[in-house]
């Protein structure tokens, strides 16, 4: 499925996918609502995520926390139906433009994974600073649709 990376000329101006995995196996990748152009979250495929991901037709990815693949909306049902997969000129980031089952991305309940932003400008003080929120209403409850799940992050 993947070319072995034999040139620049080759994976920057060739026909082939030849993806170049980082020193852990993974390549970033960022995902956006097909329609709106939303920013939903970003994440890492590895090589088994990114052929199932083609494969299949549906988002994949790798949870580096828990250091396992995985089907985006295999427990929550917020399915990410791939409508374009890009990748870019070096071939080492991936952009999926995808159909959300649900309207929501993020395991927190939010549309997207980038419902806050950092104020821009030099601080006042040391203290830390204060984000903006940008949804103020979750798509859903985490506790119900993930209950006692592990948590997918880790602190």
């Amino acid at each position: 499925m993947f070319a072995t990376r034999d040139s620049i000329e080759q994976v920057e101006e060739g026909n082939e996918l030849a993806p170049k995995f980082d020193e852990n196996g993974l390549i970033p990748v960022v995902t956006t609502d097909m329609a709106s152009g939303e920013l939903l979250m970003m994440g890492y495929m590895n090589e088994e995520a990114f052929k199932k991901t083609i494969e299949i037709g549906e988002a994949h990815y790798w949870s580096r926390s828990r250091q396992c693949l995985w089907h985006k909306g295999a427990t929550s049902g917020l399915v990410q139906k791939v409508v374009e997969m890009r990748i870019d000129d070096d071939q080492d980031t991936v952009w999926l433009r995808v159909d959300v089952a649900g309207g929501a991305s993020c395991h927190v309940g939010y549309r997207s994974c980038f419902y806050r932003s950092i104020p821009i400008g030099k601080p006042q003080d040391n203290s830390p600073l204060t984000l903006k929120y940008h949804e103020s209403d979750k798509v859903f409850d985490p506790e119900e649709v993930y209950g006692d799940a592990p948590n997918p992050t880790k602190l």
